[in-house]
C-alpha cells in the first residue's frame, strides 16, 4: 500500500493523524469535563473546553432583565415627568453600549494575548462572553431603556394636544372618538331594579379621541379617554363605532391608561359603524349570544364569558364565588382557552393531512381570528401571547424555550402598551405562565413518581394548580385580603370541564353564522361542562374554612411570599424526614392546620343590633341587618381590610344592597372589601365627583358584574326588612364641597327603628334637606337615632339637629384624624340637645340595638 492511501485510510481520530483547529475543537467539546475548563485562545484559533449544558437548567437571561424593567416602569415610567423618563431611558441604553463595547474590546484584548485561563461555561473569563455580570448588566440597561423608551414614547402622543389641559380645567368640549373598548354597563336586574328610572343605567366606554373641540378651537389628538354615560345609547355602543359627543373632562389619576374621564352633556351620536372584519365579528357575537340564550342562567353566562369574552350575562353572586374559589380566570377569556383553540387547531391540521411548515401559518390564522371574536382589547391579546407561551411549555421539544419566549413575550407587550405593566391581570397571567413552565414539571414528575402505576398519569394533573397557587397566591392577596384553601381543589375538579366548554363554544360560534337554531341545540352540549364549572365553584365557596383572613397590605403580599418560597424550598427536605419520621410528619400537619382554625368566637355584634358603625378610620362604613347573613352596606371606608374585618365579625354572607353616599376615598377606597361578598346591587350618588374615584367604582362593580344606579331625592328602596327613604341630593351643588353636598341622605327604617344617615353634607345640602322634610312631614316621621354628617365636621346646619326627635348619635371618626373631627363645637351641640353620643374612634364598631322596644348603643 502506498504512503498516500496509508495515511488517506488513517482515522481522523487515530494516532499520528492530521488533526485541523476545527476538528481539535470539536474534539474538545466533546471530551469536556464537567467541571470548570481550560480555554486556549491563540491567535484566530479557539479551543475550548466546554462543561455540557443540562437539559434541565433554566435559561434566565432574558427573564432577569424583564423582572428588573417591569416594576421601574410600571411604578416610574408611566408617572414621571414625560422628559426625565425620555432622559433615563437614553442614559440606560447608553450604558448598555458602552457595557457592550467595553465587553467586546476586553475579549479582543484577550484574544491577541493568548492567554490561557480557566473558564466556567463556554468561554474564558476575560472573554465578552464569559463575563455573566456584564452580560446581565448590557442586557438590563438595554431592556429598562426599551421599556422607559416604549412608556416615554406611548405618553407623548396621549399627551399631545390640549386634552390634558382641558381636562384639567374641567372644559366643555366635542369629542369625535372611536369606541376602543366593548362598553361595560354596571346595572342591570337587581332587587331594585324596577325603581330604576331608564336614565339611571351606567355605562363605562373607552374612546380613543381623535380630535377634540373647545375654548374656540379644534385640534386632532390621539388620546384614551374614559366616558361615564347613562342610559341606553350608550350600552348600545359597539366597538369600533365611530361617535361625536359633548362632554365635560375631568383629571385622570396619575399613571392611569386613560388622559381624562368625562362625563356627558348631551346624547352620543353615532358617525358611522365598526365596517368589515370588526361588523362581521359583532355579527358573529350577536348570534352566537341568541344561541346560547336559553341556557341555564351560569351556563348562558360562562360560555359566551369562555369564547367571545362576554360577561355580561355572567350572575353576579357566580362572579362573586369564582373569585373567592381561585376560579375567576375562567369566567373570561385566559391564556388556557387560547391554549386549547391552539392545540386543537394543529390537531385538526394534523387530521387533514396538512404540512408540517403549512400548520404555524393555519393557527396564527386561527389565533387572530379568535382574538378578533374576542375583541383585540389589552386582556385579550395578552391572553393570546400567554397562551401561546402556555403551548410553547407543553411541548416536549421545545420546553427549555419556554422562560426565555416568556421573558420576551413580556417584553414585546409591555412595549405595545406599557400600562400592562400596572394591570394586576397581566402580572397574574405572566406569574402564572412561569410557574407552569418553572414548577409544573418537575412537580408533576415528583407527584407521579410516589403514586401507584395506574395513577400516575395524574402528577402533571394535579402540579398544574398547585403550582399556580403558589405562585399566585401573594399577587391575589393584595385584591382579597384573604388566602384561598380551595382554590387547588376547585381548579382541579373544574380543569377537565375548561377544555369542552371552549372548544364546544367554539364550534357553537361557527355554526351560529350560517344556522342559529342549530347552533342552540349545539350549545347544550357546551352548556354542561360550563354548568359542571358553576357547580364547583359554589360547592367550594360553600366548604368550611376554605379560607383565611390574611391582608391585603403590601407586607402582607411579602410574607406570604416568603413563606411560599421557604415552604417550596424546604418540602424536598420535608418530604424525605416525612417518610423517616412519620410521627415528625403528622405533628407538622397539625400544626400547620391548626394555623387555619378560627379563634372562639367573641360576643359580637350584641343580640337585636340592627345597625353597625364600623371601624374604619377616618371614614364611613356602615352594616344594616337584614337576616340570617344578609346585610345592607352603606359605604365602604378608605381601606378594604378594616370593612373586610367589620364584615367579617358580623358573619356577613351576602349584601342586599351598597349604598355609596359620594365619591370621596374615605367613603369608597374600601369596596374592593365588600365586592368579595355576593352583592346584589349597588346604588350611589349621582354626582359623579370626583371623577377618578367615580371611574374606580365604576370599573371594580362592571369587573365585579354588580349592577349599578342611582338614588336621588323622593325615592324609596325596600330590600328585604330594610327600608329606606332618600332626602338628597336633588341637583348638584357648586358652592362649598361639590362631592360632600351631592352625598345621599336617606331615612332607614329597621327592626322598629328610624335612623337619619347624612352622608358628608355641609350647610347648603343640609338646607335643602330640611326643605325636603318640611314638604313631606309624614314621610320624615320620627328620627331615632343620628349618624352625625361629615365625621362632625364643623360644617353643619343645627337645624337638622332639632329635626332629630331621639337622642342618639353616633359620630364614624377616625383616631388622630388630620382634620380635627369631630369638631368641639359638633359636640357641644350636639350634647347641649341632650344627645348621647358614640364615636368609633373610642369605642371601635359601634352597634345601634333594639332592646325591649328601646334604642341603645354598644360599642365593641
Amino acid at each position: 500500500m502506498s504512503p498516500t492511501a496509508s495515511d488517506s485510510s488513517r482515522s481522523p481520530g487515530s494516532p499520528g493523524s492530521p488533526v485541523s483547529p476545527a476538528s481539535a475543537a470539536r474534539r474538545e467539546r466533546e471530551q469536556a469535563p464537567r467541571g470548570p475548563s481550560l480555554v486556549v485562545l491563540t491567535g484566530r484559533e479557539t479551543v475550548r473546553r466546554v462543561r455540557p449544558r443540562s437539559p434541565s437548567r433554566l435559561d434566565l437571561r432574558l427573564l432577569v432583565p424583564v423582572v428588573v424593567a417591569w416594576p421601574v416602569t410600571a411604578f416610574w415610567g408611566l408617572v414621571a415627568p414625560v422628559w426625565l423618563v425620555t432622559t433615563a431611558a437614553a442614559v440606560a441604553l447608553a450604558t448598555g453600549v458602552l457595557t457592550a463595547v467595553a465587553g467586546t474590546a476586553r475579549d479582543h484584548g484577550c484574544r491577541g494575548r493568548g492567554r490561557v485561563m480557566r473558564s466556567r461555561g463556554a468561554a474564558g473569563r476575560g472573554s465578552w462572553s464569559g463575563h455573566q455580570g456584564l452580560r446581565a448588566v448590557t442586557s438590563a440597561c438595554a431592556l429598562l431603556g426599551l421599556l422607559l423608551g416604549a412608556a416615554a414614547g406611548h405618553r407623548a402622543v396621549r399627551t399631545a394636544g390640549p386634552v390634558e389641559s382641558l381636562a384639567s380645567e374641567r372644559a366643555v368640549v366635542t369629542l369625535d372618538a372611536t369606541v376602543a373598548a366593548e362598553p361595560r354597563a354596571v346595572r342591570g336586574p337587581g332587587p331594585a331594579a324596577a325603581e330604576h328610572p331608564p336614565a339611571a343605567a351606567i355605562t363605562v366606554v373607552r374612546l380613543d379621541v381623535s380630535q377634540v373641540s373647545g375654548r374656540g378651537r379644534t385640534t386632532h389628538v390621539s388620546a384614551p379617554v374614559l366616558v361615564i354615560g347613562r342610559g341606553a345609547a350608550w350600552s348600545a355602543l359597539r366597538w369600533h363605532d365611530s361617535v361625536q359627543l359633548v362632554v365635560r373632562l375631568g383629571p385622570a389619576e396619575p399613571g392611569d391608561d386613560v388622559v381624562a374621564v368625562a362625563t356627558p352633556k348631551g346624547p352620543v351620536q353615532v358617525v358611522a359603524g365598526p365596517g368589515g372584519v370588526f361588523e362581521a365579528a359583532d355579527v358573529v357575537r350577536d348570534r352566537f349570544r341568541a344561541a346560547t340564550s336559553g341556557l341555564w342562567p351560569d351556563a348562558r353566562g360562562l360560555v359566551p364569558a369562555l369564547v367571545v369574552g362576554d360577561t355580561s350575562q355572567t350572575p353576579p353572586d357566580l362572579t362573586a364565588v369564582m373569585l373567592a374559589t381561585g376560579l375567576s380566570h375562567l369566567s373570561a377569556v385566559s391564556g388556557s382557552n387560547v391554549t386549547f383553540v391552539l392545540a386543537a387547531v394543529l390537531w385538526l391540521c394534523g387530521l387533514v393531512g396538512v404540512r408540517r411548515r403549512w400548520r404555524p401559518p393555519v393557527a396564527a390564522l386561527g389565533l387572530l381570528g379568535f382574538v378578533v371574536l374576542a375583541r383585540p382589547e389589552p386582556s385579550v391579546v395578552r391572553a393570546a401571547v400567554m397562551g401561546l407561551v402556555g403551548l410553547l411549555a407543553l411541548s416536549t421539544s421545545r420546553r427549555r424555550a419556554g422562560v426565555p419566549a416568556l421573558a420576551g413575550a413580556i417584553a414585546v407587550l409591555l412595549v405595545w402598551d406599557p400600562w400592562l405593566a400596572r394591570s394586576y391581570g397581566f402580572a397574574l397571567s405572566s406569574v402564572a405562565t412561569l410557574g407552569l413552565l418553572v414548577l409544573a414539571g418537575p412537580w408533576g414528575r415528583t407527584i407521579a413518581r410516589r403514586l401507584p402505576g395506574p395513577l400516575k398519569p395524574l402528577g402533571p394533573v394535579l402540579a398544574i394548580p398547585v403550582a399556580a397557587q403558589a405562585v399566585c397566591a401573594p399577587l391575589v392577596v393584595p385584591l382579597q385580603g384573604s388566602v384561598s384553601f380551595v382554590a387547588v381543589l376547585a381548579n382541579l375538579l373544574a380543569a377537565p370541564f375548561v377544555a369542552p366548554t371552549t372548544l364546544l363554544g367554539v364550534g357553537v360560534a361557527l355554526v351560529a353564522v350560517v344556522w342559529v337554531p342549530g347552533a342552540a341545540w349545539l350549545a347544550w352540549a357546551a352548556a354542561l361542562p360550563a354548568q359542571a364549572i358553576a357547580v364547583v365553584a359554589r360547592w367550594s365557596a360553600d366548604l368550611p374554612f376554605g379560607s383565611i383572613s390574611w391582608g391585603d397590605s403590601a407586607g402582607a403580599a411579602v410574607l406570604l411570599a416568603v413563606l411560599t418560597a421557604g415552604v417550596v424550598a424546604t418540602a424536598p427536605w420535608a418530604w424525605h424526614r416525612s417518610r423517616h419520621r412519620p410521627t415528625v410528619a403528622v405533628a407538622v400537619v397539625v400544626l400547620t392546620a391548626g394555623l387555619g382554625l378560627p379563634t372562639a368566637p367573641i360576643a359580637w355584634p350584641p343580640p337585636g343590633w340592627a345597625l353597625i358603625a364600623c371601624d374604619v378610620g377616618q371614614g364611613d362604613g356602615l352594616v344594616v341587618d337584614n337576616g340570617s347573613g344578609h346585610v345592607v352596606v352603606i359605604d365602604a371606608g378608605p381601606d378594604p381590610e378594616p370593612m373586610r374585618s367589620c364584615l367579617d365579625r358580623l358573619g356577613a354572607t351576602n349584601v342586599d344592597l351598597l349604598v355609596l353616599t359620594h365619591y370621596h376615598a374615605d367613603h369608597v377606597g374600601g369596596l374592593a372589601a365588600v365586592l368579595e361578598l355576593p352583592v346584589a346591587e349597588i346604588r350611589a350618588s349621582p354626582v359623579l365627583d370626583p371623577p377618578a374615584e367615580a371611574t374606580r367604582v365604576a370599573r371594580l362593580a362592571a369587573a365585579a358584574r354588580v349592577p349599578m344606579g342611582e338614588l336621588r331625592a323622593g325615592q324609596r328602596v325596600t330590600v328585604g326588612s330594610v327600608a329606606a327613604d332618600v332626602w338628597w341630593p336633588a341637583r348638584r351643588i357648586d358652592a362649598g364641597s361639590v362631592p360632600n353636598n351631592g352625598s345621599v341622605v336617606l331615612t332607614l327604617h329597621v327592626h322598629g327603628m328610624s335612623i337619619l344617615l347624612a352622608g358628608d353634607i355641609e350647610r347648603e345640602a343640609a338646607a335643602q334637606v330640611l326643605q325636603e322634610s318640611a314638604r313631606d312631614p309624614g314621610r320624615w316621621g320620627r328620627i331615632d337615632v343620628l349618624k352625625v354628617a361629615h365625621h362632625g365636621s364643623s360644617n353643619r346646619d343645627d337645624r337638622l339637629l332639632d329635626r332629630v326627635a331621639g337622642r342618639l348619635a353616633v359620630i364614624s371618626v377616625g383616631e388622630g384624624n388630620d382634620y380635627g373631627h369631630p369638631a368641639p363645637a359638633t359636640l357641644t351641640a350636639l350634647q347641649e340637645r341632650g344627645f348621647e353620643i358614640h364615636r368609633t374612634d373610642l369605642e371601635g364598631d359601634v352597634a345601634v340595638v333594639a332592646d325591649g322596644g328601646q334604642v341603645r348603643a354598644v360599642g365593641r
